[in-house]
Formats: C-alpha cells, sequence, structure tokens
C-alpha cells in the first residue's frame, strides 16, 4: 500500500512539473513574462540543477528588463563551483544588456579562459556567443579550442559564422576547404551557400562564387569543382553553361551514369528552356550504354517535338513512335513507351482504339500490381476520350481497391470522380471526393477540393443542374483536346447563366483554354474578370496565380506578375498557390532563394 501511494505522489509530482513548465514557456512565447517568470521561479526552486530552467528564468528577467536581479541570480550560480562556462557569457551579456561593455568583456574573457581548462568546452562556448550574435568571440573561442586539441574541428561552425558576419568570401573558402577535404557533405553546404545565392548571375555573391570556383578547378583539377559550378549555373538560369559542366564531369567519369545529364534535362524542359533540354536529351541519347536511359531520352525529345505540333510533326513522330517500338517491342521495362505512343495516337490523332489494343497486349505481360495499375490508369483515361466511361469506370475501381493506400489508388479514385461528373452522375462523384479530400498527395486533395465545391455549390443553386451539365461536358471536350468546341460551350454558360455561382469556373476555365491557344489578351481578360467580380470567391487565388504566371512567362511583366503573387501571399495564406506564389515574389524582388 505504501508503494502504491508513493507512485501516485510521484506521478502527481511529475506532471505538476511538466505542467509548470508548460505553462512556463507558453506565457515566455506568448509575451507575458510577468506571469512566466513566477513559474520559472518555481521550477527553478524545485530543480536547481536544469539549466534549462535557469536559462528561461534568466531570459525573463531580461525581458522585464530585471537586469539586477538575472545577474544576482548568475552570481549565486557562479559562486555554487564547478560551473559551466556559458554562464560568464549569460551574465557577460546581461552587463552588455545593461550597457556596461567593460564588465561584460571581463565575462566573456573569463569564458575563453576555461577553455585552456578543457579545450572541449570550446563548441557550447562558442555557440552561445553564437547565439548572442557575438561573433568575434563565438570565432575565438572555436579557433582557440582546435589550436590547443587539434583534434576538434569547428571550420563548419567558423564558415557559419564568417557568413552571419558578412565576410562571404572567407565563408565560401572556408566551406569549399570542408567539401573537398570530405570533412562535411556537399548537400550540407551547398543549403548554407544557397541563402547567399541568388538567381542574378550579375550579383556579387554568385561572381564572387564563380571566381573562387574557378580558382580551384584550375588549382586542382577535381569533379567537384564541375559539380559546384554545374549547380550555380542551374541556380543561375544558365542551363547551356550547366551543360557544359554535366558533360565533363560524364567525360571524367568514364560515362558511368547519366542520372546527373537526365535531372538537369528535366529541369531545364520544366523551366522551357527548350533548345538546350533537346541538346540534353540528343547528347544522352547518342552517349548512353543503357537501353532504357536512351529510350526515355527519346520519349523526351518527342515530348519536345509535341510542343510545336503541325501535320508534318504527325507523321515523322508518328515513324519514331513506330521505330521505337520495333526497336523495344513489348517489355516490362518499356511501359513508359506504349502508354506515351497511345497518348499520341489517342490525343493527337485522335484513334483511341488502337491504342486500346496497345495497352490491352501490355496487360498481357507479367506485371507487378504498380505495372498493372500504371497500364489501366493510361488505358481508363483513352476510354474516358473515347467516352467509354463505364469501361473506364471498371479499370480505375479495380486500381482504387488494389492500391487503396498508394497515391495512385488514390490518383484512381479522383479519375471515378471525375468521369463520373463527365456522366453526369454528380452525387457518386461527390462521394469519392470527399475522401479524396484528405489525400496524401496534396495536388490531388486540391483537385478533389476544387471538383467537390464546384459541384456541390452549383447543384444547391440549381436544382436542375443545366449549368453543370453544360460545364461537365465542356470539361471533356477540354479533355480531348476540343479546345474550340469548348470555349464555345463555356461561352453559352458565360451568356445564359451571368451571376451564377457556375460563371468563375467557367471564366478560369475558358481562359486556361484561351492561353493554351496563345490568345493572351482574352485570356488575361477572364482572369481579371474574375478578380473584379468574384474576389471573395474560392477562384480568386487561382485567377491571382494565373496572372501571376501570365506576367511573368509569357508577357514579360514583372512588376504586374510581383503583384499578383503578392495578393496570394497577403490574402490568401491558405492557398495551395502560396508556397509557389511566395518563391516567385521573392525571386522576381531580387532575394537570395533558399
Amino acid at each position: 500500500m505504501k508503494q502504491l501511494s508513493f507512485i501516485i505522489v510521484l506521478l502527481f509530482c511529475i506532471v505538476s512539473y511538466a505542467q509548470e513548465d508548460f505553462l512556463a514557456k507558453q506565457y515566455f512565447n506568448d509575451g507575458d513574462f510577468e506571469k512566466a517568470v513566477v513559474y520559472y521561479e518555481k521550477l527553478v526552486d524545485k530543480n536547481p540543477r536544469r539549466t534549462d530552467y535557469a536559462e528561461g528564468l534568466i531570459a525573463t528577467y531580461q525581458q522585464l528588463e530585471r537586469y539586477d536581479e538575472a545577474e544576482k541570480f548568475l552570481l549565486e550560480k557562479i559562486e555554487e563551483g564547478n560551473v559551466y562556462p556559458t554562464l560568464f557569457i549569460e551574465l557577460g551579456f546581461n552587463h552588455t544588456l545593461k550597457n556596461e561593455p567593460q564588465k561584460a568583456e571581463k565575462y566573456y574573457n573569463k569564458a575563453i579562459s576555461k577553455i585552456d581548462e578543457n579545450p572541449n568546452f570550446g563548441y557550447g562556448i562558442g555557440f552561445r556567443f553564437q547565439k548572442y550574435a557575438l561573433l568575434n568571440w563565438a570565432l575565438q573561442a572555436y579557433s582557440r579550442s582546435m589550436e590547443l586539441n587539434p583534434k576538434l574541428d569547428y571550420n563548419y561552425q567558423m564558415a557559419r559564422v564568417y557568413g552571419e558576419q558578412g565576410n562571404v568570401e572567407k565563408m565560401y573558402e572556408s566551406y569549399l576547404r570542408l567539401i573537398s577535404e570530405g570533412r562535411t557533405s556537399k548537400s550540407n553546404v551547398l543549403r548554407n551557400i544557397d541563402a547567399f545565392i541568388s538567381s542574378d548571375a550579375e550579383s556579387e555573391n554568385n561572381i564572387l562564387l564563380k571566381k573562387i570556383l574557378l580558382q580551384n578547378a584550375q588549382k586542382n583539377p577535381n569533379i567537384l569543382w564541375n559539380e559546384l559550378l554545374s549547380w550555380l549555373f542551374v541556380q543561375q538560369k544558365q542551363y547551356g553553361s550547366a551543360f557544359r559542366q554535366e558533360k565533363a564531369i560524364y567525360k571524367r567519369m568514364d560515362g558511368s551514369t547519366v542520372q546527373r545529364l537526365e535531372s538537369l534535362g528535366e529541369v531545364t524542359l520544366e523551366d522551357n528552356d527548350i533548345e538546350t533540354a533537346q541538346e540534353i536529351f540528343e547528347y544522352i541519347s547518342e552517349n548512353s550504354n543503357d537501353d532504357i536511359t536512351k529510350l526515355n531520352a527519346r520519349l523526351n525529345l518527342i515530348d519536345i517535338k509535341l510542343l510545336s505540333i503541325d501535320d508534318k510533326n504527325i507523321v515523322e513522330i508518328e515513324k519514331e513512335f513506330n521505330d521505337l517500338m520495333n526497336i523495344y517491342g513489348y517489355r516490362n521495362q518499356t511501359l513508359q513507351l506504349q502508354v506515351a505512343y497511345s497518348n499520341f495516337l489517342t490525343f493527337r490523332k485522335n484513334d483511341p482504339t488502337q491504342s486500346v489494343d496497345i495497352l490491352k497486349k501490355c496487360l498481357e505481360l507479367p506485371l507487378n500490381a504498380r505495372g498493372t495499375a500504371f497500364i489501366k490508369l493510361a488505358l481508363g483515361d483513352i476510354l474516358v476520350y473515347d467516352q467509354k466511361f463505364n469501361e473506364a469506370l471498371i479499370y480505375f475501381s479495380q486500381i482504387q481497391k488494389n492500391l487503396k493506400n498508394d497515391v495512385l489508388g488514390q490518383n484512381a479514385r479522383f479519375k471515378v470522380a471525375q468521369t463520373s461528373f463527365y456522366k453526369g452522375d454528380f452525387d457518386w462523384a461527390l462521394t469519392q471526393l470527399k475522401v479524396l479530400r484528405s489525400s496524401t498527395s496534396q495536388l490531388i486533395a486540391n483537385d478533389a477540393m476544387q471538383l467537390s465545391l464546384l459541384i456541390s455549390d452549383n447543384s444547391l443553386e440549381d436544382s436542375t443542374q443545366t449549368a453543370l451539365k453544360r460545364y461537365a461536358r465542356a470539361d471533356l471536350l477540354a479533355y480531348q483536346n476540343k479546345t474550340n468546341e469548348a470555349i464555345t460551350e463555356l461561352n453559352e454558360i458565360l451568356e445564359n447563366h451571368k451571376g451564377e455561382k457556375i460563371e468563375d469556373e467557367a471564366l478560369l476555365k475558358q481562359g486556361e483554354l484561351l492561353e493554351n491557344q496563345k490568345d493572351y489578351t482574352a485570356a488575361e481578360f477572364n482572369y481579371k474578370k474574375i478578380i473584379e467580380f468574384y474576389n471573395n470567391g474560392i477562384l480568386a487565388d487561382d485567377a491571382h496565380f494565373a496572372l501571376g504566371e501570365l506576367y511573368r512567362n509569357v508577357l514579360d511583366q514583372p512588376e504586374k506578375a510581383k503583384s499578383h503573387y503578392e495578393k496570394i501571399i497577403l490574402n490568401y495564406q491558405d492557398s495551395y498557390y502560396s508556397p509557389q506564389a511566395r518563391k516567385h515574389f521573392r525571386r522576381l524582388r531580387g532575394d537570395a532563394i533558399n
């Protein structure tokens, strides 16, 4: 019984301490220092050896400008003996806050002198000096420790201090020396350097880094310098220069892998530097010894040709696909070829029948679950194009059942909802979308939310769902690449359903289609109209982002683009586009992007 009572009392004490700890931190973080100090004084009294409580109490005294009480507390701690040297820094900083620099320096020197007794104190002392931006003192602590014990290595910490001091050249040199000597990873260093680099190749920091890298490359030829130069050129969007560095790396590594070249090609293509992307994938195709790598490069080159397609291109591309099919045939490792060819035949040549035959032949291969799902997703997409909705739903439902917790399974569920929407079965579409709104994929969750709101909002307003059915038809026409017909269908909605909730959806969809047709003035008009009349609607952030992208990527009006990104940052913080808008805004403003 006594033992049980002891355990109960012990548990009560633990819970009590935990609650006091939580409240002290909470009040401190909320800026309610008068309440925080009460709890910290209790915690320190009950736990005199807990340094975190002592430091919390000191910080609270200082926030309340009760510097004398902080000093008295620190002196009592120091007089107890066996004191950790950072308390001298705390006492010195307290004198700094009291504007007593000479007394502060006295205690900072005391902290440094403790390193002579034990060089291992150097890290804690240096880190505490950094915390208070006493950077010269931090450097002194780190360097003194290494001087006394050469086995200690605080060069990484010192490099960070140089950066905090604004001594960028010394920081670069320190970090690069650490990488070249194998004392830290390249990714660690790039994470820190990235904060000082911008996309502007003419910025002082960029020029300085390039100069140091080139000097190192001349003194000590090493692929490390090529890798870092390539990284810098990518940050500056100078993909041609990055490609030259990557070719040099590939040759010096005797062509062991083209993975770096593939990654560069993908980034370059995504950033619309089509000419350089084409050079990269042609180089991979000509130089790689791996069949699948060659195939992927050829498929990327076809994707580039499809960006500016005409009747002549269509014939050439079909011949290329046929040649590739003859070379690779039907294999588990080449499913990307069959899917790409099927999509080309369906969405570019309006030949879904041949596409279905190709993909059904793939399903005869001994595929694993994900391979089967990959083919069935593509097959379902083509059946939707051909308006064979029920057959498409069977394939999507099979994937959803077999890969329930996988992103492929969630994607299939969204396609079930989307296909049901095209069919006009809005209730079943909503049932699927409700599940997907908590999808692990943010893109799927966002798409599900948008479609769910479209259906529910417009079903409530119009019980006959006339406008919604018309919109679903326009959406299907757009999916089938029948852009002109889709635009016409959306015009009918805009003319006959003015002021209804469907109007902003129709304006946005039509704007996207007009943009695809390079009718940028008309697209701009649609996006502006959403902002003017539906500024509090759920698509306002979409319209701002669409305008930002249009001004940034097409119309070359960066100031206008910046204005729309800023509106998303300020007014739509929960928007799906918020992270991208923030990144583009900062880049247009000239910030270094970390």
